[in-house]
């Protein structure tokens, strides 16, 4: 089995650190989503306010992190505004920051249209009772978008996830850029080893990515019946 490359897979502790490296992918792109739901669920409310210069302004944002790739994104935030503004940020945290960003913009545009998909006699009602438009939004409109955003939810982490794959242009040691190091220290003595690695750098992202649209299916399948 030497001549697969296998042998650099398990040489030292290579394996452990392609494990340590798609921990890193993982936790970037949890809390990125997590931060940047939370960002994109109050954008969402704000953009279906009937406030035309604020509403511009969210849709600009949105625009931006739409056009511009996400790469050019973290080779702006990483390497020419810290210059620029004589900051020092770690690549992970710039990574955070980035990514967070771009799920609230995305996600925006999602929990705005399953809130105005609330039918209108939910939200005449819930005035009607006295409630407030936080008071609307919190015990009316997004329990009832949540199910509505869901699926399209699940598909964003899977993007970002993918995405994450970006991260070894800004030196973070993410499962790529780990592997990526393994392969350049073992190239002379297995050159068959980039197979290998990458093969299994490419069965982590399967597994990350196919267990998020099972559970992407599922939820539609549920809202279905």
């Amino acid at each position: 089995m030497g001549h697969l490359g296998t042998n650099i897979l398990f040489a030292g502790n290579n394996f452990q650190r392609l494990l340590g490296g798609l921990w890193t992918t993982i936790w970037i792109a949890l809390l990125s989503l997590i931060i940047g739901l939370i960002l994109g669920t109050i954008l969402g409310m704000l953009r279906t306010l009937k406030n035309r210069p604020l509403r511009i302004v969210l849709r600009l944002y949105l625009e931006f992190f739409r056009i511009i790739p996400t790469v050019v994104l973290l080779f702006l935030a990483y390497y020419i505004l810290p210059r620029q503004l004589n900051l020092n940020l770690p690549a992970d945290q710039v990574a955070v920051l980035v990514f967070a960003l771009w799920v609230a913009a995305e996600f925006s545009d999602i929990v705005r249209g399953a809130l105005i998909s609330v039918p209108q006699h939910q939200r005449e009602s819930g005035l009607a009772i006295g409630l407030n438009h936080w008071q609307l939004f919190r015990y009316v409109l997004l329990p009832q978008a949540l199910t509505l955003e869901l699926p399209a939810t699940i598909n964003l982490a899977t993007r970002v996830v993918k995405t994450t794959s970006l991260l070894m242009l800004i030196s973070v040691m993410d499962v790529i850029n780990i592997g990526q190091q393994i392969i350049e220290a073992n190239g002379q003595t297995h050159p068959n080893g980039i197979f290998l690695i990458y093969g299994v750098i490419f069965f982590f992202y399967f597994i990350v990515d196919y267990s998020l649209s099972l559970l992407a299916k599922k939820v539609d399948t549920a809202k279905q019946h």
